[in-house]
C-alpha cells in the first residue's frame, strides 16, 4: 500500500468520487471484521492504507479483540483504546463493556 488516508486528507489529494469509494471499502472491511465477531478498537484515517488504484485496506490490528461469546469468559476490554478524537462516548466515560458500536462511532468520526 502506498499511503495512509490521513496523509491523503492532509494533502487534499482526494476527489469526491475517491472519498466515497474509500468510505465504501472501509465500511465493507469493518463489516467483515464485525461479522467475524471482532472489534478493531482503533479505526482512524492513519489506520486505513490506500494504493494508487484507490484500493483501501484497514491496518494495525494490535488492539483487535473478539466479541464476548456466551460459552466463554468475557473478553478483556480496556478503556484506553483508540485515538482520543475517535473514541466512542461509552469509552470516554470509562465503560469496560462496549461493543462493535465503538468501531462504528470511530468510522463515523472518520467520515466526518
Amino acid at each position: 500500500m502506498d499511503i495512509d488516508l490521513y496523509t491523503l486528507i492532509r494533502e487534499n489529494m482526494l476527489g469526491e468520487q475517491h472519498k466515497r469509494y474509500i468510505i465504501y471499502q472501509t465500511g465493507k472491511a469493518l463489516h467483515y471484521l464485525h461479522s467475524a465477531e471482532l472489534i478493531h478498537r482503533d479505526i482512524k484515517p492513519s489506520n486505513v492504507l490506500v494504493n494508487e488504484d484507490c484500493l483501501a485496506k484497514i491496518c494495525d490490528f494490535g488492539l483487535i479483540r473478539s466479541v464476548e461469546d456466551e460459552d466463554e469468559l468475557p473478553p478483556v476490554l480496556t478503556d484506553y483504546i483508540a485515538t482520543r478524537w475517535y473514541r466512542a462516548p461509552e469509552i470516554l466515560l470509562g465503560s469496560k463493556k462496549y461493543s462493535k458500536a465503538a468501531d462504528v462511532w470511530s468510522f463515523g468520526c472518520m467520515i466526518g
